[in-house]
């Protein structure tokens, strides 16, 4: 038995999900420790109403495993015994990436706060690192690994299906559904609805309040210009996305903005280019930064979207 589903984020901002055929969603809730996607409880709401089966995951940002776990936790206490938990473990906009003990770390706060054991997500060429924190913590894996980048609706059988052991397999990130007019993450799941409701809530105990949290080391408040030096970098997102984050953490984008002006020149736009890492895909490195394949294919003269090579440095825009 198998489940058909999808993820997403804020870049699906209103999708109504009462018409994307979909068993399941997972929502993206949370990142580092000050962002809170804007859609997401909209989005789980709906979901709820109409049966279907639902989840959150928190985005791993580094710098302080046990205050990411407790942000997390703290903002989907409604949403505990109720829908899956899930930690998103990638390279980009993580300064932890490459150290597992960063990531066994954060989970293992998780399940203490939550009483609930979340999936990990990563991709196919970490598989080992991230396998061996789930087998330690008894956690399921979500797993990601793309065939090629070509339109495609469900699949009962993924490439490279069974290569692996996973809870959740995501297979495409340019999906294409009724219902929403762009491009979707598509997951299938190797369980039944009773097999998801034992993630959800082991044991079928009632929902509680998670645990108090004991207070994280608060990290040291960046100067303005260090933020600026970051968004030039990329670091925090694009567009709507950039100011909702800069707000979230307590900055103004208005005076970010500025310093990133003044820094640039006043009227030059941020330049910012992305290297390939191994694993990576022209689809999902545009859906990081809010384009398409196409336009990052046809901004870096690549003729075939499908190849990409580690090292390769990309302009975003």
């Amino acid at each position: 038995m198998t489940l058909n589903g999808i993820d997403i984020s804020s870049y699906q901002s209103g999708i109504d999900l009462t018409v994307v055929p979909c068993d399941f969603v997972i929502i993206k809730a949370t990142q580092g420790t000050g962002y809170v996607n804007p859609d997401c409880d909209r989005a789980y709401q709906q979901a709820k109403r109409a049966g279907k089966l639902r989840g959150t995951y928190h985005y791993v940002g580094g710098g302080n495993a046990v205050a990411e776990a407790d942000y997390y936790v703290n903002n989907i206490k409604g949403y505990l015994r109720d829908g899956l938990l899930a930690i998103d473990w990638e390279a980009e906009q993580n300064s932890a990436w490459g150290n597992e003990a960063y990531l066994e770390q954060l989970v293992r706060r998780v399940i203490e706060r939550a009483g609930v054991k979340p999936l990990i997500y990563s991709m196919a060429s970490r598989y080992a690192q991230v396998a061996a924190v789930a087998k330690k913590l008894d956690c399921g894996l979500w797993i990601a690994e793309y065939a090629d980048m070509n339109p495609t609706g469900y699949q009962a059988h993924p490439w490279r299906e069974g290569a692996y052991g996973c809870a959740i397999r995501q297979y495409a990130s340019t999906g294409r559904l009724n219902g929403w007019g762009g491009n979707l993450d598509l997951n299938i799941a190797y369980m039944t609805r009773e097999q998801w409701a034992k993630y959800v809530n082991p044991g079928g105990k009632p929902a509680a309040a998670p645990a108090p949290s004991k207070p994280a080391p608060a990290p040291a408040r960046k100067s303005e210009d260090t933020i600026a030096a970051e968004v030039i970098a990329g670091k925090w997102g694009n567009g709507q996305d950039r100011v909702n984050r800069l707000k979230q953490a307590g900055y103004n984008p208005t005076s970010i903005q500025a310093k990133v002006n003044a820094k640039l020149g006043a009227s030059k736009p941020a330049a910012r280019t992305y290297t390939v890492r191994a694993g990576d895909n022209l689809s999902a490195i545009a859906a990081r930064y809010g384009t398409t394949y196409q336009a990052l294919a046809a901004k870096n003269g690549i003729a075939n979207p499908n190849l990409i090579y580690p090292g390769q440095v990309l302009k975003i825009d």
